[in-house]
């Protein structure tokens, strides 16, 4: 038995109403097959009954017959035929709304029948002479969405006026004084607009993404912060409780040496009783063993030697005063107290400087700021006066009043420090300056005129400002911190080595850059005061 010719096209299996492959089909009785459905909505449609492939005519309708052997055949050859097919339609491609199963590419779209067809499917708009006569046009989806609902036309043309679709009879009616474009032309207009709005909302995305990276970056900031603050916390509230510690043990070591002092005092005088209670005991044995006695003479001349009784103290007068212990406590909480406080300040001020040095900034000195007698170091990092001053060029910024220097970084937010070694030296002034400073006359250094600074002169420590405000000065001073919050209006100095606060300058107001400012004072002033100021690096010690 001959098999099945495989080698068919997939036309010898296509229903010729809907051109798909046949599904459960069925026979006429002229021996031509179609899809049950199909034949079904064909005849129901008509008043005489045909067939749609050799138009032969049947009295009445006739019932259709399974081809069984056909029918398997179209399961094996449909099922092969699906297997090798692959999708047709490419995402933003239109699909034609006929096919069945596996949609294919549409090539045209009818304006008259609002659908959209693939190449087979288009082919009876080709042969059929009033379908024909339908205007195709290149592939399009949603179809509906493209009519004009009042006149039933394509929407081709765009309203200026209203902005919106119309189609060629909108222009001879609603729309006929308004100005009116192909759609085309509105769309490259629209398309550039829109690439605007897109540059604009990618710039409003990226400005929103570094604000989510601003307050993370704030949020790990402040999680440093809050660690550095509870470490240091720990730090601070260790030392006290070693001192209160301290405090109990000088406390109960001054009782204890209180209430020994008495019990020696108490021992001395028990010890004494009892020798005088022993002497006198003595002398009781001594008076009753010659009352017995009966010989006159051992009596008599005994007797003038027991009749004066042993020496012994006054005990009327002596006593055993207990220890008072009134105010102790009291002195030593006061005492803690004092000590406390000084250890508080020393251990806040401490932590303070340490989260300040966390702000350290590089800064270098600017050569074209520095007055005439200033010599620098090559690395920006040291100046001091040389006694002579040098013929420079003439330079707006450059100091001639003062005899100072700026560094040449601004700061105009934020926080920032720096540190300043001051050993060796008899006189010197640093801190912070606005940028307009009057850089060529006479005006005094105070906030008001744009300086916030420490002046150290005869061993005084001096804030300037109008009056001026004395910083209490330890011994020894060998290098300042400078710290700025910009923002805040604060600037702080410090005693590096001490670790202690020297003076707060706090509600500044700051509209302009900031500038460090170093003057090292004349080389020869209450002594030697050549040695430089010194720029040095932050060494942040526990």
């Amino acid at each position: 038995m001959a098999s099945a010719n495989t080698s068919w096209s997939e036309e010898n299996f296509s229903c010729s109403i809907c051109l798909d492959v046949f599904s459960s089909p069925v026979s006429t009785p002229c021996g031509h097959n179609f899809c049950r459905t199909c034949i079904t909505k064909f005849w129901d449609e008509q008043v005489k009954y045909k067939c749609p492939v050799c138009n032969e005519l049947f009295n009445t309708r006739p019932d259709l017959r399974v081809n069984i052997l056909f029918s398997e055949m179209v399961d094996r050859i449909g099922t092969s035929l699906r297997v090798k097919e692959q999708p047709c339609v490419e995402r933003a491609e239109v699909p034609c709304d006929v096919c069945t199963g596996t949609q294919l590419k549409a090539v045209k779209s009818c304006l008259m029948c609002l659908t959209s067809f693939c190449q087979t499917h288009l082919e009876p708009h080709h042969r059929v002479a009033g379908l024909k006569k339908h205007r195709l046009v290149e592939p399009m989806d949603r179809l509906d969405d493209r009519m004009c609902k009042k006149h039933d036309r394509l929407l081709e043309l765009f309203c200026k006026t209203e902005q919106v679709c119309v189609c060629q009879f909108c222009t001879e009616t609603d729309h006929k004084s308004h100005p009116v474009v192909p759609l085309k032309e509105e769309y490259e207009v629209k398309t550039a607009q829109l690439g605007k709005i897109e540059a604009e909302v990618k710039q409003l995305i990226q400005e929103r993404q570094k604000n989510i990276q601003d307050i993370k970056d704030t949020v790990k900031r402040s999680k440093a912060d809050a660690d550095r603050e509870i470490a240091d916390g720990v730090q601070v509230l260790t030392a006290l409780m070693r001192r209160i510690e301290k405090c109990q043990d000088d406390l109960n070591q001054m009782v204890k040496e209180k209430l020994k002092s008495t019990e020696k005092q108490a021992e001395y005088l028990i010890k004494e009783l009892e020798q005088e209670i022993e002497d006198l005991t003595n002398r009781s044995s001594e008076v009753k063993q010659l009352s017995e006695t009966k010989d006159h003479l051992h009596f008599l001349q005994t007797f003038r030697s027991l009749k004066d009784p042993p020496p012994t103290r006054d005990w009327t007068t002596v006593e055993v005063r207990p220890p008072s212990y009134v105010g102790t406590l009291r002195r030593s909480l006061d005492q803690l107290e004092e000590t406390l406080n000084m250890e508080m300040k020393k251990l806040r001020e401490a932590a303070e400087l340490k989260r300040v040095q966390q702000y350290e900034v590089d800064v270098t000195l600017d050569p074209d700021t520095a007055h005439p007698k200033l010599t620098l170091s090559e690395d920006g990092k040291q100046v001091h006066d040389g006694g002579v001053e040098k013929t420079l060029p003439d330079n707006p910024k450059r100091i001639t009043r003062w005899g100072g220097v700026l560094m040449r970084q601004s700061f105009s937010s934020g926080r920032f420090y720096f540190e300043v070694q001051v050993k060796d030296k008899t006189y010197w002034w640093l801190g912070v300056v606005r940028e307009s400073i009057d850089r060529k006359g006479g005006s005094r250094g105070t906030p008001e005129t744009g300086y916030w600074t420490l002046l150290y002169t005869k061993d005084k420590l001096v804030f300037r400002d109008n009056p001026g405000v004395r910083v209490p000065l330890r011994a020894g001073l060998q290098k300042v911190g400078v710290f700025v919050d910009y923002d805040e209006g604060l600037v702080s100095f410090y005693d590096v080595e001490a670790r202690v606060h020297l003076y707060s300058a706090t509600g500044c107001t700051f509209s302009e850059p900031l500038y460090s400012f170093l003057c090292p004072g004349p080389p020869v002033y209450e002594g030697n005061n050549s040695a430089p100021l010194i720029i040095s690096p932050v060494n942040q010690t526990d």
